[in-house]
């Protein structure tokens, strides 16, 4: 009965305030399941193009393989963190015609763009997941803040029926925790959520790093010490 028609009713009988805020909650809540679900298909798919990737760098030693490989994974995650440091690359051979060599200065800026399109991209992997810690944090205090003002409501109305009798305070004191309910069942999956999610783009930047050392060691190749 707590979980059917009686948490309806006290639903109903709620005045405007703690709607809004159950409202609000609700709006929360859906929010966040759905950015996790398609977070969730999306780290899968990216997990399983940087493993195929990672499985043919392997075999890479030198530029000709390396551009082998970017093109064999063009519109993946992987291809384009291949492509966007070969552009890189190209612009710094770029500089001299027919120029097949970095210097010392040149292969530092490389290395360094290496490392910072790895940053960028898990800087872009992290997208969305502002809103689930947010939601996490937020939702109990807006709870709270419902059960406060249902709480000040229900004192309110005991002072104008002047009883306090239990058959007054229980249905207003229930009406006030139904809020602190529903913003604890809002924060608890939405913490689970995001800890998941960031445990997985770690994940992901783990395998960005082994990439990234894979690309490094082919454009060390091109470094002549002065």
């Amino acid at each position: 009965m707590v979980f059917g028609n009686s948490l309806w009713q006290l639903i109903l009988q709620s005045d405007i305030v703690t709607k809004i805020v159950l409202l609000i909650l609700v709006i929360m809540s859906i929010v966040c399941w759905a950015i996790f679900f398609y977070k969730l298909i999306l780290l899968r798919v990216k997990k399983k193009q940087m493993k195929d990737a990672l499985d043919d760098m392997k075999q890479v030693n030198n530029m000709d393989r390396l551009l082998a490989v970017t093109t064999s994974y063009v519109k993946t995650l992987p291809g384009y963190y291949l492509s966007k440091n070969l552009m890189f690359l190209k612009s710094l051979l770029e500089v001299e015609p027919g120029k097949r060599q970095l210097n010392d200065r040149e292969c530092e800026f490389m290395q360094n763009h290496i490392v910072q399109t790895v940053d960028e991209m898990v800087i872009q992997e992290e997208s969305y997941l502002s809103v689930l810690s947010t939601t996490a944090a937020a939702s109990p205090l807006l709870g709270l803040f419902g059960t406060v003002w249902g709480l000040v409501h229900s004192f309110v109305r005991i002072s104008e029926l002047q009883t306090a009798d239990i058959t007054v305070v229980a249905p207003g004191i229930a009406e006030a925790l139904i809020t602190t309910l529903a913003g604890l069942m809002v924060a608890i999956p939405v913490l689970v959520m995001y800890s998941y999610i960031s445990s997985q783009i770690r994940n992901l930047e783990q395998s960005f790093m082994r990439l990234a050392d894979r690309v490094s060691f082919v454009v060390q190749q091109l470094c002549v010490t002065e």
